[in-house]
């Protein structure tokens, strides 16, 4: 969703949502093509993840199918056109790094992408191997053709920071806290990937076989550094020997972190995480180096299944087990409170207890959430 625009995109096209946005109306689905902006082969778009320039006239998406990046030109939301392609070099072939989501600067001539290795890319027997070059996290990149429209625009890679203790990389939130510009950066995959051999091998390993958010400095923007990791204790790899039994059946995620939202991208107090079956997750980052978990939920086990619930892939859901939390959070600072989806109780609104949020500089103001 793009404030600006007041449109939004979903998986076949832009809605507009400028009136009753209680009835988007659907613009286009349109095969966007070849970079000159025509449709059809060679260069199809297929897409997965994305996020808007702040100005609304670039939307980018994430094409895992073809493992790149795209830039699509959304000046007239009615004929979308294909504008660049960037691949980050680390797939299409081995290492197979691929793309997923992203977020873009304020000024819109920054992209931070992520590079993410899938489970069925993961060398489970290298895991521990210090000499093996990790391929999974951030790129920085200037995108500064592509928002200034300059014909065949090149993206050009700024910085990189890439580690072994996750994978399958999933998006990333730029913020500015007190004053000072981080990304948050979350994994979707633990250090093996997401499969049962996968926490194994990386319990074996003594890396974290689930993954969780981490704050990554970008004031040198050639050098990003990671200031912190919000690692739940279910997650800690000195845990795993009483973790892993109680996995037994289970298939994929379980208690690892997927969406995160902040509550002001411009002046960022507050992280809150869905985690899977871990629930929703609170931290205070006013502090990044030292981030605490303030508040959490867990909503309860349903005893039949959801229909649409993507928890009923195989391996998932089971009677009266806890649900899995995955949507995006949405913090509310005037009421205190916390709006989100899971996936067998659907929409969640919750307010946080013993006045731990909001801060006094707590603010939530519309489009600055993640």
């Amino acid at each position: 969703m793009n404030e600006d625009e007041a449109a939004a995109e979903a998986d076949n096209g832009p809605y507009d949502v400028s009136g009753d946005c209680r009835y988007p109306q659907f613009l286009t689905s349109t095969a966007v093509g070849k970079p000159d902006g025509s449709t059809g082969i060679p260069a199809p778009v297929t897409g997965h993840e994305g996020s808007w320039a702040p100005d609304g006239l670039t939307y980018y998406g994430g094409d895992l199918a073809h493992f790149q990046y795209v830039a699509v030109d959304m000046t007239d939301p009615t004929e979308p056109k294909l504008i660049a392609t960037f691949n980050t070099g680390l797939g299409v072939g081995p290492p197979y790094a691929n793309a997923h989501g992203l977020s873009i600067s304020e000024d819109g001539n920054r992209a931070y992408f992520v590079t993410a290795v899938y489970s069925s890319f993961v060398d489970l027997t290298s895991l521990g191997n210090p000499d093996v070059v990790p391929n999974n996290g951030l790129i920085i990149a200037d995108v500064s053709e592509i928002q200034a429209r300059t014909p065949n625009p090149k993206v050009r890679i700024v910085g990189k920071l890439l580690w072994r203790d996750g994978k399958a990389a999933q998006h990333t939130i730029n913020v500015k806290i007190r004053g000072k510009p981080y990304i948050i950066f979350v994994d979707e995959g633990g250090s093996g990937g997401n499969t049962p051999a996968g926490w194994h091998a990386a319990c074996a390993a003594g890396l974290p076989a689930w993954p969780y958010a981490r704050i990554i400095d970008i004031s040198d923007e050639t050098k990003p550094k990671i200031v912190s990791r919000l690692m739940l204790e279910v997650e800690d790899p000195t845990n795993c020997s009483m973790v892993l039994p109680d996995l037994v059946g289970r298939a994929s995620f379980t208690y690892g972190s997927h969406y995160c939202s902040v509550d002001n991208r411009k002046n960022a107090t507050t992280l809150a995480c869905g985690y899977f079956n871990s629930g929703i997750r609170v931290f205070d980052i006013r502090d990044p180096r030292r981030p605490k978990e303030i508040a959490y939920y867990n909503p309860a086990g349903t005893t039949t299944p959801s229909p649409g619930s993507n928890h009923l892939r195989p391996g998932g859901w089971v009677a009266g087990g806890p649900d899995w939390c995955t949507a995006q959070v949405h913090l509310d600072a005037q009421r205190g409170t916390l709006w989100t989806t899971c996936q067998d109780n659907g929409l969640l609104v919750l307010k946080f207890e013993h006045g731990v949020w909001p801060f006094e500089d707590s603010r939530t103001p519309p489009g600055q959430q993640n």
